[in-house]
């Protein structure tokens, strides 16, 4: 198989829905709230740019689909409904393919949860962040903690999968209260927990307010044994960490996001959706490509109605582009970047394509392991994943 050709693995399908009821001052999504929202026209509009991508990608098969935002939760339960079917009708779907929600644990989406089970969808990730009322007021989110055990609950009585979401290296964030809080949270998961460092992303207003003293955030001592007591924590409880910041039991990982983090194909609709899309060529060869949708719902509204989509850009991605995506993303799991999937992306193994001087460097000082099966992380190397990429990748190092 060459590098241009696509891996035969389920194909991916991410919907961007983005619209939230209000602004978190810590993310960096594209996400905007709106006083209203025209349902039957943004139904309309995905369905048309999906049916685009349809026609771009015949004879794929679809493994997982995942409704982002935003706030997905906040769209009518029969949109999901429709852009599922035409997912069926488009392409050949896996027997188990998972179709994720992410939703918040308002009273709003929460009362919505039976009606998208009902349209197609068969697990949600929810946007918990903290369970304490002080540190969710800090985090900018709307709902109570009782609301959040609530959401928990009609989860798990009507998806047989659910995740949910902690941010953790908050402000003054004592590791004993970390503890009690997450083990809390592990008591009450079911197979899965994505659990976050609080970063601070420009463009938000925590970067505003870091950047004049009003925020400060654990220093890289306290970071570090937060981090620690979260591995403890997880493996005590039977959940393995598979990526830095996502915990699962056996066979319970994100199977969309495994299809970003060991570099699968996937198609992204809706405004400021990202797709890397194996791009049919009119001689019949393919080119991996990375495929932006316009951020601004208004402009990619008129984009859609106009052309049947909301394309920004098409980057035809050269080797070095694949190789730094694909090491980025795979260095991220805890498992191996195959031998084989360096060769089907860049056409030669890791020791071919990878800095010498450098990646011997990253193994000697037990970061890097690079073997015949191929490249991966220590447990210390993932813990330090930037400093780690950023030597092996950066040429000003």
């Amino acid at each position: 198989m060459s590098a241009h050709q696509p891996e035969a693995v389920p194909f991916g399908i991410y919907i961007h829905w983005p619209f939230c009821l209000s602004k978190c001052p810590y993310c960096d999504f594209n996400s905007h709230v709106a006083n209203s929202v025209d349902h039957a026209r943004w139904r309309a509009a995905l369905r048309a740019e999906l049916a685009y991508g349809a026609a771009r990608h015949p004879g794929r098969t679809v493994g997982s689909v995942f409704f982002g935002g935003g706030t997905p939760s906040l769209m009518d339960p029969e949109t999901a409904g429709a852009l599922i079917a035409d997912i069926k009708s488009f392409w050949n779907v896996t027997d188990d393919i998972e179709i994720t929600l992410e939703a918040n644990p308002g009273t709003v989406e929460i009362n919505r949860f039976s009606a998208f089970a009902a349209n197609g969808i068969n697990r949600v990730s929810i946007g918990i962040q903290a369970l304490n009322d002080r540190d969710l007021q800090f985090l900018g989110r709307l709902h109570s903690a009782e609301e959040a055990m609530r959401a928990l609950d009609v989860a798990t009585s009507v998806f047989d999968r659910f995740s949910f979401d902690l941010i953790y290296a908050r402000p003054e964030h004592d590791p004993k209260a970390w503890r009690k809080e997450l083990r809390e949270g592990l008591a009450i998961a079911n197979g899965h927990i994505s659990l976050y460092q609080l970063t601070i992303e420009p463009g938000t207003q925590f970067y505003t307010l870091h950047q004049r003293g009003d925020l400060v955030v654990p220093d890289e001592d306290l970071a570090t044994e937060l981090y620690e007591i979260t591995q403890e924590e997880t493996s005590a409880a039977g959940y393995g960490c598979y990526e830095v910041s996502n915990h699962a039991k056996p066979g319970q990982e994100s199977r969309h996001n495994l299809v970003y983090w060991r570099y699968g194909d996937y198609l992204g609709i809706g405004p400021g959706a990202h797709g890397r899309e194996a791009v049919i060529q009119p001689n019949g060869s393919t080119v991996p490509t990375a495929v932006r949708r316009h951020r601004a719902p208004d402009i990619w509204l008129d984009r859609v109605e106009q052309h049947d989509h909301g394309t920004q850009e098409e980057t035809v991605l050269d080797a070095k582009e694949r190789l730094l995506e694909m090491v980025m993303m795979g260095l991220r799991l805890n498992e191996t970047i195959p031998t084989t999937r360096f060769e089907r992306i860049i056409g030669k193994g890791p020791r071919d394509v990878l800095e010498s001087e450098r990646l011997e460097t990253l193994i000697g000082s037990g970061d890097l392991i690079c073997d015949s099966a191929g490249l991966r992380t220590t447990d210390q190397g993932r813990n330090r994943l930037n400093g780690v990429l950023g030597y092996l990748f950066d040429p000003s190092v």
